[in-house]
């Protein structure tokens, strides 16, 4: 972003030398990235008049000038104290007041790349003490045809560079500061910062925060003399979309002080319509567009001109005025009249409406359009403008009509014409302002700098935030161009960057050394990484999107899976809706490569699209999934389901049980879960009521798409209903003497669950809290009428050894316990 020092001192004093100035904005605004010094190159040219103007005699298109410097000019040959001066231009005439380049001054054109210095020199016989300057030699515009005329009240021997501000410093500051300040993209803007900055009180111009009125005085001669529809289709994506007719323009080159403001921050003139919009776009950081009103008309199928905003189609095209032609697509903004689209919303006019030396009447329109989609339009059409620059910012749509009015004024006055018909605002929903309240003590305390509710209202006034002070509590309503702040935070950060965040003291705030309260979620999925790989899993890390024929492989609904719209890769285009698909495509590849007995874990999120929160929003849930191969002789589900138990019992989760699955899961996540597997062959994990997950073998399909061995099995929890089971064991030193173990058998109905049984003797197990002990099933025997159990007890006191008398007791004591309850029997 390009910053003009003096187009900025027409709105705030900058009192500060240069190099200070610069040094503030790089402290509290943007990084500056070069500073630009305009006055040197215009040093030594001159306000000049020409007295005489005759015919060279040996070249038609060359004039001998005698021109009056007032004498200012040292070391030049004078007639009668004029200078001669040779001149080709075809406009050169006597009584105009031109820019004069006198012997030794170098061509401003050419200051910074090959410096080309006058001299005193014979053309076709006739010496020419320097040259009259055309617009392109000074570097303020394109046009070389004929030579500049002074065109404001200049005194002869004046400074060129004093008449037109040409003694100016170009502060070009980095754009990716301003990201999220879209007003810092205009002049005005970066005037209220620097003010804002020095501590001085910025106050805007009456016609930037004045509403449009149905009074104002450009409104009193208008009239209905072109007739203009204007419409706006998607409101959503166009919150605003302003336009006025206006007739009987003069379209012509813009006044020189226009031009040189627009060519110092690298904008290109056109014409004094165009330049218009342009200098109120780089003024306020709105774009606007000029459209030839009659062109428009002819590619309007009614009566009068017809400009809307609405969706491309991807086949109707427009050209643009960069000359490329292009359909944009049906997620774009166009602008379109009722048959032909005329330009690309927010990006660039079209060609066929373009404002020539023949335009007569034009469509003035001043939008705003959604930043994303602007953004997107950019990238994808391969289209990078100002406009482009500024709405991608996402800019304030309550700016609209009073932009519009001033460049609407600045037309009338520069151009001619009249106003020949309403503004007409064609708008959506438009936010209001924001409102944030912040006590003086929430922002002292982090920027740990005492600072009271005066000194907050004094530093946001300056720049134009309007703050009510209640007792040390500000409220604070937040100016329409500051889209960036919502909450209580942003005014933080707001008053630490206008006091200085360079002058905050360095010392670090005062805070608790007590630690942190462990997040248990973590906590967790660590114990169970811990748990598994010392059990020989492998952890396995996948992408969270898979590839629809994998979800077809293993028999899930691709229906019930988000699809990603703009996906990584091919290869990534569904969101899973389980951790066990992934990790069964890793099989094949290890099963080949000769391993045999292998774990594969991870612990990952799945997502449903019927699975929502209560907001209902789209839930992802986090969980362990886990597949294993196996060449020993039990089936692969025996070894999946020791894992689980294995995994539970170390996580101090007891009770659960292995119920086979005799109806289909009623519930999506649950269906989707269990689709590779073999039904049949698949046990539910469960807690009481609660479902911790499944384990079991594949069915065929899966086996056979994926090409696993028949020994493969696998498990699925749901690392929430874990955390909700999990008591996490706290340390206890291992007991120095002997520890003792007892086995005893029972003869239970055939049932009861083991779930229940093991549960049954924790619970009843009496034990002093100076032992430490477990309990383990070593031995499941199952007969037609009922089933015989083992289980073996470890266990060791902490201050001596126990006796085989003392265990058996706690034994038979339990055995009893488990007859009269359970009808048990102790083998």
């Amino acid at each position: 972003m390009k910053v003009s020092l003096n187009w900025v001192r027409q709105f705030t004093d900058v009192e500060l030398a240069t190099e200070d100035l610069v040094k503030k904005i790089g402290e509290q605004l943007g990084a500056v990235e070069e500073v630009i010094v305009l006055g040197p190159k215009y040093e030594n040219v001159v306000i000049a008049e020409v007295k005489t103007c005759e015919k060279h005699p040996d070249a038609d298109k060359l004039s001998i000038c005698m021109i009056d410097d007032g004498g200012v000019v040292e070391n030049v040959e004078r007639t009668d104290g004029l200078v001669q001066v040779v001149c080709g231009a075809p406009n050169v005439k006597a009584g105009m007041k031109v820019a004069w380049l006198p012997p030794g001054s170098t061509v401003p054109s050419t200051y910074s790349k090959d410096p080309f210095v006058l001299e005193a020199r014979e053309l076709r016989g006739k010496v020419s003490n320097g040259m009259l300057a055309s617009m392109k030699e000074l570097a303020i515009g394109d046009s070389h045809e004929g030579i500049l005329e002074v065109d404001v009240p200049a005194d002869i021997g004046q400074k060129f560079a004093d008449v037109y501000q040409l003694n100016d410093t170009i502060i070009d500051i980095e754009n990716k500061m301003f990201t999220h300040r879209p007003d810092c993209f205009g002049q005005l803007g970066v005037a209220r910062e620097i003010a804002g900055i020095t501590h001085k009180q910025f106050t805007s111009p009456d016609w930037y925060t004045t509403p449009l009125e149905q009074d104002s005085s450009l409104k009193t001669q208008r009239s209905n003399e072109l007739k203009l529809v204007v419409q706006n289709d998607i409101p959503d994506l166009v919150p605003r979309f302003v336009c006025v007719p206006i007739a009987g323009v003069d379209v012509k080159e813009s006044p020189v002080m226009i031009q040189s403001f627009l060519s110092r921050v690298e904008a290109k003139p056109i014409n004094n319509i165009v330049d218009i919009t342009n200098y109120i776009m780089l003024l306020t950081g709105q774009p606007l567009h000029a459209y030839d009103y009659d062109k428009v008309v002819k590619l309007t199928e009614g009566e009068g001109a017809v400009i809307k905003a609405q969706h491309g189609d991807g086949k109707m095209k427009v050209k643009l005025l960069n000359g490329k032609t292009l359909a944009p697509r049906s997620s774009d903004i166009v602008i379109a009249t009722d048959s032909q689209i005329v330009g690309v919303g927010g990006v660039m006019g079209g060609a066929e409406t373009e404002v020539d030396e023949n335009t007569k009447n034009v469509i003035l329109e001043c939008g705003n359009f959604d930043m994303y989609t602007i953004r997107r339009t950019s990238m994808g059409l391969g289209l990078f403008t100002d406009a482009v620059t500024r709405f991608n910012k996402g800019q304030s749509p309550l700016q609209n009509d009073t932009v519009l009015e001033e460049a609407l004024a600045m037309i009338l006055s520069l151009a001619g014409g009249s106003v020949a018909g309403d503004v007409q605002d064609a708008k959506g929903e438009v936010d209001l302002p924001n409102q944030v309240e912040v006590e003086a003590s929430f922002v002292s305390e982090r920027l740990g700098e005492p600072i009271s509710a005066d000194d907050i209202k004094k530093l946001l006034s300056n720049v134009e935030f309007n703050v009510e002070l209640h007792g040390e509590k500000a409220v604070i309503d937040v100016p329409f161009w500051r889209t960036d702040i919502e909450i209580r935070e942003d005014i933080v950060e707001e008053v630490g960057r206008l006091m200085g965040f360079h002058h905050l003291p360095v010392n670090l705030p005062n805070r608790s050394m007590q630690p942190v309260k462990k997040d248990r979620l973590l906590e967790l999925k660590l114990t169970i990484r811990d748990i598994l790989s010392a059990a020989g899993g492998n952890e396995l890390l996948t992408y969270s999107f898979v590839h629809g024929d994998l979800i077809d492989s293993v028999g899930q609904d691709k229906e019930k899976a988000f699809k990603i719209a703009n996906a990584l890769s091919p290869d990534l285009q569904y969101y899973r809706m389980s951790i066990v698909p992934s990790l069964l495509d890793k099989v094949y590849g290890n099963s080949r490569a000769k391993h045999q007995n292998f774990l594969l874990f991870e612990i990952g999120k799945a997502h449903l699209k019927d699975f929502k929160g209560e907001d209902g929003l789209p839930k992802e849930e986090e969980r362990l999934g886990g597949v294993l191969m196996t060449d020993d002789k039990h089936p692969a589900h025996y070894h999946a389901q020791l894992y689980v138990t294995q995994l539970l019992d170390r996580m101090g989760i007891r009770g659960a049980e292995f119920e086979t699955i005799d109806h289909p899961f009623e519930f999506e996540s649950g269906k989707q879960c269990l689709a590779p597997f073999e039904q049949e062959r698949t046990a539910v994990v469960k807690l009481g009521s609660d479902v911790l997950g499944i384990v079991g073998e594949f069915n065929a399909k899966t086996r056979k798409a994926l090409k696993l061995p028949k020994s493969t099995a696998g498990f699925e929890l749901t690392i929430t209903r874990l955390l909700e089971a999990n008591k996490f064991i706290a340390y206890k030193a291992l007991s120095k003497y002997p520890s003792v173990q007892q086995d005893i058998s029972l003869q239970v109905p055939k049932d009861l669950s083991f779930g229940k049984l093991s549960q049954f003797l924790r619970d009843n197990l009496e034990v002093s809290n100076d032992l430490q002990w477990h309990l383990e099933p070593i031995d499941i025997y199952e007969k037609a009428e009922d089933k015989h159990v083992t289980f073996r007890l470890t266990i060791a006191s902490s201050d001596r050894t126990l006796k085989a008398d003392e265990v058996n007791s706690m034994l038979d004591d339990l055995a009893e316990k488990a007859k009269t309850t359970l009808n048990t029997k102790r083998l």
